[in-house]
């Protein structure tokens, strides 16, 4: 198992906290990735600037896909790998607006992410999640 995914699952239960990226005390779907880098890493959590729940919607700015390509390594949505960062649409033509981490391949894939509600957990990368998914991205090979 990759070290990133060993790093997410230690999260898992973590509740939902819009722009938090503490384990255990709260993260959002970024603040999940951002803090399991700083572990896996050994670096500090990445600073991101204040966002609002429904930040870039109505401007229609892909914030986060250029985000993921300024500090990630872009990939083939075919190329899947245990630790890779999946970049997801919640609705056709909207921006892409939630991330997660690929955690198991083949034929039950799962992916690790937090979501409001429901905190962080690992679910299943069915159908209607494999639709809403545009990019996938590795994270750098400074681990």
């Amino acid at each position: 198992m990759s070290a990133l995914v060993s790093a997410a699952r230690d999260w898992i239960g973590t509740p939902y906290v819009h722009q938090a990226a503490r384990r255990g005390a709260g993260c959002d779907c970024l603040g999940l990735l951002r803090g399991v880098w700083a572990e896996v890493s050994g670096t500090p959590v990445l600073a991101v600037p204040p966002y609002t729940p429904d930040w870039s919607e109505p401007q229609g700015d892909e914030v986060l896909w250029r985000g993921a390509v300024k500090h990630l390594r872009r990939k083939a949505k075919t190329d899947a790998a245990a630790g890779d960062v999946l970049l997801f649409r919640m609705r056709h033509g909207a921006v892409a607006k939630h991330v997660g981490m690929q955690a198991e391949i083949g034929p039950r894939p799962t992916f690790i992410h937090a979501y409001q509600g429901h905190g962080v957990r690992e679910s299943a990368l069915t159908s209607p999640w494999e639709r809403r998914l545009v990019a996938r991205f590795a994270f750098p090979d400074r681990l």
